[in-house]
């Protein structure tokens, strides 16, 4: 059974689209598939993981059409990123394994009026927090129930690369904190599953000088 967390928020990050099909990066793009989700949207989505067995998997899936998808093996902390090239940007549950201030580099490789959306983890720091992780907590146990179920039905879990985990996340507030100072107008919206969504639009007359 392919369902997990991430998947769950595919459509929402799909909403953040700006109009027309453009030019995507996928960061963290794993097996590929939020990058196919974009390309059948016709975005041209060039996808790109530190993992190498990651990007093999993604690589065999191919492409649904009708845009394209070019994947290569790259960490974005070092990758050199053009400027004003992408449309949009997404980023999904991978932002935690590196510096905050990554997002600096996706703000600046967005042209004018593109998006960067962000499917992030943190940590709950507010009472509000606390009480979204508390309701989600049933339902997710019950999501990890009927997936192991499903997979011991259907012959066990599937032997493949998986992408790798860190399990350690920054609290909520220092999330608001940080995209508010580095993405000024960004929007942070907390999601259930210890999840949160970063929306970020370039002004339109953000040019360098």
């Amino acid at each position: 059974m392919g369902f997990n967390h991430n998947d769950h928020y595919h459509p929402l990050l799909l909403d953040q689209l700006p109009p027309g099909p453009g030019v995507a990066l996928d960061v963290g793009c794993g097996s590929g598939r939020f990058a196919r989700r974009l390309a059948a949207t016709g975005m041209h989505v060039e996808a790109i993981d530190r993992s190498g067995p990651m990007i093999d998997l993604a690589r065999a899936a191919g492409s649904p059409g009708p845009g394209t998808i070019s994947y290569r093996q790259a960490d974005v902390v070092a990758e050199k990123l053009p400027e004003e090239a992408y449309d949009f940007i997404s980023c999904l549950a991978m932002l935690h394994h590196v510096p905050f201030d990554t997002v600096t580099r996706l703000r600046d490789a967005l042209v004018p009026g593109g998006v960067l959306a962000v499917l992030g983890l943190g940590r709950p720091s507010t009472v509000a927090d606390y009480a979204r992780a508390l309701v989600a907590s049933p339902v997710n146990a019950l999501a990890r129930v009927v997936v192991y179920a499903g997979e011991r039905l259907n012959g066990g879990a599937d032997p493949l690369p998986t992408a790798p985990i860190v399990e350690t996340f920054p609290p909520m507030n220092r999330v608001r904190r940080d995209a508010a100072r580095l993405l000024p107008g960004s929007r942070v919206r907390n999601l259930l599953f210890f999840r949160y969504l970063l929306v970020y639009r370039r002004p339109e007359d953000d040019h360098p000088m």
